[in-house]
């Protein structure tokens, strides 16, 4: 390991690496150096104008794969973001070959992560009041909605993928990089992703990944949102008897007992809030 700076801030590499091409973008005032995806990830800052730059390329300490691995990873992830385009989602504004590896330069949110790995945040995110968490939950499964019709299923989606941006009152979606093009297989076992969001077919080989697992992803949101989580009881249960029960089908272990769509789900869900279904 090796301690390299960057405009002043530290950071940890597996071996030093030339990084002068950032000052393209502006002046670093964050790095993100402990991903194992190969990836290193910089806050940057130009005339009052921030962005998130996430590069592929160097060798980083913690990286899982080699780093021409990297670069084709954070390339395909591009193209993801690109065709899954949507208000909800972080916007990509930029990706290409730069500094010898490979840049995604997106823009700089200011927002709290609803994920378990960043307590501070989780607490100030779950501060909102009820209905607003459930207007989160609209909002990623419009999202999810979208990116079925796109041709995609959601992989590796979590809390951790969850921003609101308090000043705007926004949900902010991120990390879609491992989601997959339809029609697609589980081919590998246990796929990746936080357990506490996957269905039954994400352990198990030859099964089928596709909307029925999006629902069941879905519904797992609406239990972390709304309720106690991973203790799906209707005691630990914040909403309304009816909300209550449409996320505890979505969550049915029986792919078939499930919802049959997205749309499905989201027309029930607005039934039970008792607004008409605008399809949106």
């Amino acid at each position: 390991m090796v301690l390299q700076t960057v405009d002043g801030i530290a950071f940890r590499m597996a071996r030093e690496y030339d990084f002068s091409f950032l000052g393209k973008f502006g002046k670093v005032f964050k790095i993100w150096d402990d991903q194992d995806s190969g990836n290193i990830c910089f806050g940057l800052e130009r005339e009052g104008l921030r962005l998130f730059l996430k590069f592929a390329g160097a060798p980083t300490q913690r990286a899982s794969c080699p780093p021409r691995e990297a670069i084709e990873n954070l390339r395909s992830a591009a193209e993801i973001y690109r065709q899954l385009a949507h208000d909800s989602l972080i916007c990509l504004r930029w990706a290409g070959e730069i500094g010898g590896g490979y840049a995604a330069v997106f823009d700089w949110v200011d927002a709290v992560c609803m994920g378990k790995m960043y307590p501070q945040d989780r607490k100030r995110f779950f501060s909102l009041p009820l209905d607003a968490l459930a207007r989160v939950q609209e909002e990623i499964m419009a999202f999810l909605l979208h990116v079925n019709e796109r041709g995609f299923v959601a992989v590796d989606f979590y809390d951790g993928s969850v921003l609101y941006d308090f000043a705007r009152g926004k949900t902010v979606l991120c990390d879609i990089d491992l989601f997959l093009r339809q029609p697609c297989v589980n081919q590998m076992g246990r796929m990746w992703g936080s357990s506490r969001f996957m269905s039954p077919e994400e352990f198990t080989l030859g099964a089928p990944i596709d909307e029925r697992t999006n629902v069941f992803l879905a519904g797992a949101m609406a239990f972390a949102l709304l309720g106690g989580e991973t203790d799906r009881s209707q005691a630990a249960w914040r909403a309304s008897d009816g909300l209550y029960r449409v996320a505890l089908r979505a969550v049915s272990a029986d792919r078939a007992q499930r919802y049959p769509s997205l749309r499905a789900m989201q027309q029930d869900w607005a039934r039970e809030k008792g607004r008409p279904y605008n399809g949106t």
